[in-house]
């Protein structure tokens, strides 16, 4: 019998069984020799990256050491190789820190809480990777809030207790159950405390129900008229230099014919009733910065706006692990697959495709609303406590689509003791880093130049 097979009760027990190879306190200690270069590894990538924006990167992770915790996946996929695991694997995330969570609107009209970056995603990962992860920026987001020590590695702790009460709760589902389970953020606000999230969390659904899009600055706005089109918004979104060479343009009829060939033929015959009107260039979040991400505007006969984005998919920091995790498909495919296995309603515009010209790999999706997918700006102070459980609840739902949640649960046990170790290891985490971010800070990576921030 294997982790995939038996009983509930019998699968319980092999994860339990697992503790003797692996004991949860070997969970707590920060293994190995960090002496490697942190800066050399973010370098390693830059080649991939649109030259004029790399020093925008680093000037986004040189802000402070979260914002350098997030960039920097590729450094803790490196550390993580070293650190001991449970012997249970998933599809895991590959990026989850606390800003990797948001809400989406379903199309029956349900707000749901979910996971919201897969550009790291990769199957048949231990769980504790994507666990360890989240615990520390749960850590590093505290302190440099101004939490204590102490506050800090209560709120990790706190973080990973969510994760083990809602596995526990999932093993009893049956997989039926468990894949359609979801976390509805309408009900979640019921288990909240802190009334500030509270307000602002119903504020979210407000909008989302009312507003729209037509507030949200993140959202490029259009030019209203007889020929609607992509307002620039330098450095974030701008347009494309039709007589650039390939490294900085997209073959844009290719790439979508490619991406229609693979879409559903419902999700086609969608698509059809709108026509491609325009393309830009959109810049985005902290690590992804450089890779080369486009906003594709379509329009219906009634000025009816789709914005697709079609993001580069570079492969996946969690190779760094070692074993035999080397993702052999198309990137974008690794992407797509790894968001609808995780998360409880994927994008009906969903898919991958390439750019024969540069070689580049993507995939495509409807551009998130800002408003609803960066509720985590608001994770800060008091509130913090419950965002971050939150996440926790929401990354066991996402685990225990691909994994075997009852073997997790009877890994993970009924007591604190792996709360415990994985805060620990976040706090040492968290001190790493903050020497990583200075490290980065001393080493002055190029600034902007006048053109490239014209550019960006």
């Amino acid at each position: 019998m294997t982790l995939a097979t038996g009983s509930r009760n019998e699968r319980f027990k092999l994860g339990k069984a697992l503790r003797r190879e692996t004991p949860r306190e070997a969970h707590a200690d920060l293994k190995g020799s960090l002496s490697r270069d942190a800066v050399a590894i973010l370098a390693e990538s830059d080649r991939n990256r649109v030259p004029e924006l790399v020093p925008e990167r680093y000037a986004r992770m040189s802000l402070n050491p979260f914002a350098f915790l997030r960039g920097a996946a590729a450094i803790m996929a490196t550390d993580l190789a070293g650190q001991p695991r449970a012997g249970i694997p998933v599809q895991a995330g590959g990026d989850s820190h606390l800003m990797n969570f948001g809400a989406f609107v379903t199309p029956e009209n349900n707000i749901l809480f979910d996971v919201n970056d897969f550009d790291e995603t990769l199957p048949g990962v231990d769980f504790t990777v994507d666990l360890k992860r989240l615990a520390a920026s749960v850590a590093v987001a505290a302190l440099g809030s101004g939490a204590s020590k102490r506050q800090a590695r209560a709120l990790a702790a706190a973080t990973v207790r969510a994760y083990r009460l809602h596995m526990a709760a999932l093993a009893k589902l049956s997989p039926l159950e468990v894949w359609h389970s979801r976390i509805d953020l309408e009900q979640e606000i019921n288990r909240i405390g802190n009334g500030g999230l509270r307000r602002r969390l119903a504020g979210v659904i407000a909008k989302a129900r009312g507003e729209g899009l037509s507030n949200d600055d993140n959202f490029p706005h259009l030019v209203s008229g007889g020929d609607p089109k992509i307002v620039d918004k330098p450095p974030t979104i701008f347009h494309l230099d039709p007589k650039a060479d390939a490294k900085h343009k997209l073959g844009v009829e290719r790439v979508l014919a490619t991406y229609r060939k693979g879409l559903n033929p419902d999700r086609l015959r969608l698509l059809n009733r709108f026509t491609m009107k325009g393309i830009a260039f959109k810049a985005v979040g902290v690590g992804s910065v450089g890779t080369f991400c486009c906003i594709a505007l379509f329009l219906t006969g009634d000025n009816e706006p789709l914005i697709l984005q079609i993001k580069q998919a570079l492969p996946s920091v969690l190779e760094r692990l070692g074993g035999n995790l080397a993702y052999k498909a198309p990137q974008g495919h690794r992407v797509v697959q790894g968001q609808q296995m995780m998360q409880a309603a994927s994008d009906i515009f969903l898919g991958s495709t390439r750019d024969e010209d540069s070689g580049r790999e993507f995939y495509v999706r409807t551009l998130k609303n800002h408003r609803l997918g960066s509720i985590s700006e608001i994770s800060e102070g008091e509130a913090l406590s419950d965002y971050a459980r939150l996440c926790g609840r929401t990354l066991a739902r996402a685990h225990a689509r691909s994994g075997d949640p009852a073997a997790i649960a009877g890994y993970s046990g009924k007591s604190e003791v792996l709360d415990d170790a994985i805060a620990s290891f976040a706090m040492a985490y968290a001190e790493q880093t903050i020497l990583d971010h200075a490290a980065l800070v001393k080493a002055k990576p190029p600034a902007k130049s006048a053109k490239a921030a014209k550019a960006a």
